[in-house]
């Protein structure tokens, strides 16, 4: 099946300073690893998104705060959340990157796209930055096919090692968006907790497995086994989006997970077969954290050779016998299928 990818030597130009994590570096070892897999893949150029497209998720105040400060030659939005010159134009970018990925996956059935961008976008709230995001990427792009394509069931999945607060806060009130996170908790930014599953019409579409320092391959493949793909499974996404962090890899620097490459690819396969079976196959990955530079490279490899190689996991397959469970994973298992138990037919049967 089709895979783009989607890359721009300005993603560069947002400056964060010395010795920041999320550095241009990221990218620059992404984009020299990827000349072997080229012929395969479909080269997709970015576009920048319009104000009025960053304002169905961000208000005009914090857009207008957000140039103002750049064009004033920049700032900070919080201790961690740098704005050079270049920034506002860069996070146009790469929310339009996404845009771009999103128009070109819905062209035609089985297509995929890895928007590999920053600045990342998850903790951008709809009226601030934080957490190194400026704008919020794959809400933008949830709000954007609901506008354009009038889609009503999106399902958003976040593996970054910290909690999507921005998106959950999107769409906390919303069935439109099913937001799934699997996050290092408690961390940073402190939100993610098992009991934060939306209010009102959307009182069950957040989902949040708040997961303790040390769980590795087998606790994640496992938990999108048991949780994700069956309330997947009863909502029938129409199509798939994904915040691709890899900051759960065992070495990166800002966590305390146990991930591997082959882990991560793992979990692509799962989505890729959820889109497969649901979705017509319609899938869209878009690039969050992972500060370990060869790590990141790695990972963000093997995803991009899983899709390649269109190797999708059935979702009953178990998890191998050779991956490790914490002892106290099966409690968290437990109580995420309660609390979620009158909102899901799958965990009541």
């Amino acid at each position: 099946m089709p895979v783009a990818v989607i890359t721009d030597p300005r993603y560069l130009e947002h400056d964060t300073g010395p010795a920041h994590p999320e550095c241009p570096e990221r990218l620059k070892i992404l984009y020299g690893s990827l000349h072997p897999l080229e012929s395969h893949l479909h080269s997709l150029p970015p576009r920048l998104a319009a104000f009025q497209e960053l304002s169905l998720v961000h208000s005009p105040g914090y857009l207008r705060n957000l140039q103002k400060t750049a064009d004033k030659g920049g700032g900070l939005l919080d201790p961690d959340t740098p704005v050079s010159p270049e920034s506002f134009e860069v996070a146009r970018l790469a929310a339009g990157g996404t845009l771009r990925a999103v128009e070109w996956v819905l062209e035609e059935s089985d297509r995929q796209a890895f928007v590999l961008c920053r600045p990342p976008g998850h903790h951008a709230e709809p009226d601030r930055g934080m957490g190194f995001c400026l704008i919020n990427n794959i809400a933008v792009a949830a709000r954007y096919l609901q506008k354009n394509y009038g889609l009503s069931r999106i399902l958003i999945v976040d593996w970054d090692v910290h909690h999507g607060n921005g998106t959950q806060r999107a769409f906390y009130g919303e069935n439109s968006v099913l937001f799934f996170s699997t996050h290092q908790f408690p961390y940073y930014p402190g939100s993610g907790d098992i009991e934060e599953i939306g209010f009102g019409p959307g009182e069950g579409f957040t989902v949040n497995l708040p997961f303790p320092a040390g769980y590795g391959d087998g606790e994640y493949i496992e938990s999108f086994r048991r949780i994700l793909l069956p309330i997947a499974r009863q909502y029938s996404p129409e199509i798939i989006l994904v915040s691709a962090g890899f900051d759960a890899y065992f070495m990166d620097p800002l966590a305390e997970m146990e991930v591997h490459p082959h882990g991560f690819a793992r979990l692509a396969s799962m989505v890729l077969g959820l889109a497969r079976e649901y979705c017509s196959g319609r899938l869209l990955m878009t690039l969050e954290g992972g500060y370990h530079l060869a790590g990141l490279r790695d990972c963000v490899l093997e995803v991009l050779k899983t899709m390649l190689n269109d190797q999708t996991t059935h979702p009953e397959e178990t998890t191998p016998r050779d991956l490790h469970l914490h002892r106290t994973f099966a409690d968290l298992m437990e109580r995420v299928q309660k609390i979620h138990r009158p909102f899901w037919k799958a965990f009541t049967e």
